[in-house]
């Protein structure tokens, strides 16, 4: 399975509550930051709640972190949104057991493939939500002193 924008756009969401925070994070609000349609952003919004990433209070109450931005890491919001039984690395069904390369791909890939998941999510583990909340004002503050 290779990671959907499901990932990027959770990621996106949890960013725009974080620095919005104490303004109506609502739906409607985080899809025009994402540009999406607000039932997609309804969508994850739920599974990040499912997650315990974030509150949401119906109506036009809107999103808050459920956790404190330091303890949200970029592997929380990959696991909330994507499915953790496939790997980044789906393999071609029925390989030719006739074939000698046919029948023995997986004892050649399979290893490789799991480090490179397991990397990834060693990589994600580094990121927190905090990270990515300074990078953003950082960001923000030089393009409104630009």
């Amino acid at each position: 399975m290779q990671i959907s924008t499901r990932f990027t756009m959770a990621a996106h969401v949890l960013v725009a509550v974080g620095h919005f925070e104490g303004q109506r994070a609502t739906s409607t609000f985080l899809a025009k930051s994402v540009n999406a349609n607000p039932v997609v952003i309804r969508r994850l919004m739920g599974q990040l709640k499912e997650a315990g990433l974030i509150a949401v209070e119906m109506g036009l109450g809107g999103a808050t972190l459920a956790r404190p931005a330091d303890e949200i890491t970029l592997l929380d919001i990959y696991r909330a949104v994507e499915s953790t039984e496939e790997h980044l690395f789906h393999f071609h069904e029925d390989p030719n057991p006739a074939c000698p390369v046919g029948r023995n791909i997986h004892a050649v890939l399979d290893d490789e493939l799991d480090a490179a998941q397991r990397a990834l999510e060693d990589r994600l583990a580094q990121t927190t939500l905090a990270d990515l909340l300074a990078h953003t004002g950082a960001l923000v503050e030089q393009q409104e002193e630009a």
